[in-house]
């Protein structure tokens, strides 16, 4: 049986009963769930004051499980950055961990990537988080079946590609690269630190929660005054969900934004990737060589995938899901 680790790594979990639920979730597909010690712990906003959490780190890196999937985001990893012992995470992922989550997981992934001999091979997983999406209520919804199917496919080692539909005019794009990204408030407040990864020629995917389009594009025209946006071979924009219109917006919209956008950089920019905080989400691996395909307006991102025990190969498992 998959030995499963839920922890939590940054905001404190309001309530325990999400967690509860999520753990018996996943016990129901057949994995081995192990709650870490310090997954309840509260401390301010915290779940736990920085050495707690720093320690349940470390320890799920020593301990190696097949999957350490964080219980929700928030905020707090930027706090452990500095104390942070890369080579064992990336040991822990050289022995078969997965590292699965998404918003405040994204300074993980990408500190990671940026550390020097160890990125290359430090491939973590950007997907669902435990409290937020098998946690959900029935009356919330309960658990997205693309999610559910598209995690499992992914842990198991079948998942090699990833589909959506996006905007017309991007027929006949083929783009190759590193898959890199995440929650782009935690991209850019990594910017000009040595946690931000120097890739060029990437696959960049990006996604947020609560935050105007104005404060969408700020960070946006950030990045690509930067220099990070033109250095990409492809942009691929995910959900950017729960914001308010204001009154005097007038047609200011993500839609202008990513219009506005495509006049600055000679990247192709990408719309409709179901990831973000939001029920429907892929599971994809960040840190690998993908290719990236346009044929009309579906988009497929595939990736080779090296089963346990043996070669990779190319067969591709295409997981859509349409915008």
């Amino acid at each position: 049986m998959t030995l499963l680790t839920l922890f939590s790594p940054a905001g404190v979990l309001v309530r325990s009963a999400p967690l509860t639920l999520a753990a018996k979730r996943l016990k129901a597909l057949g994995f081995d769930v192990q709650i870490d010690a310090a997954a309840r712990a509260r401390h301010q906003r915290f779940a736990g004051d920085d050495d707690m959490r720093l320690d349940a780190l470390h320890r799920i890196a020593a301990a190696a499980p097949s999957i350490a999937m964080a219980t929700r985001g928030g905020y707090g990893f930027t706090r452990l950055l500095d104390r942070i012992d890369w080579k064992a995470i990336a040991h822990s992922i050289a022995h078969g961990t997965r590292w699965v989550g998404h918003s405040d997981m994204t300074t993980l992934q990408l500190g990671l990537l940026a550390q020097p001999k160890l990125g290359a091979d430090a491939i973590t997983w950007a997907g669902p988080l435990a409290a937020d999406d098998f946690g959900r209520s029935e009356d919330a919804g309960g658990v997205d079946e693309i999610t559910r199917d598209c995690f499992l496919e992914a842990m198991s080692g079948a998942l090699e590609a990833v589909g959506f539909r996006t905007e017309p005019g991007f027929d006949g794009l083929e783009a190759r690269g590193t898959l890199w990204g995440g929650n782009l408030c935690m991209v850019n407040s990594m910017l000009g630190t040595r946690y931000f990864p120097r890739i060029k020629g990437g696959v960049l995917f990006l996604e947020d929660v609560n935050e105007h389009p104005y404060r969408v594009e700020r960070n946006l025209l950030q990045l690509h005054q930067a220099g990070v946006l033109d250095a990409q071979k492809a942009i691929v924009l995910g959900e950017f969900s729960a914001w308010r219109k204001a009154p005097h917006d007038r047609g200011f919209s993500m839609k202008t934004v990513v219009a506005h956008l495509r006049t600055l950089t000679k990247t192709p920019i990408l719309t409709g990737l179901p990831f973000g905080h939001v029920p429907t989400k892929v599971t994809m691996p960040v840190g690998a060589r993908v290719t990236l395909l346009v044929d009309g307006r579906n988009v497929l991102i595939g990736w080779e995938h090296r089963h346990a025990g043996g070669p990779a190969h190319d067969h591709v498992h295409a997981h859509a899901a349409h915008a």
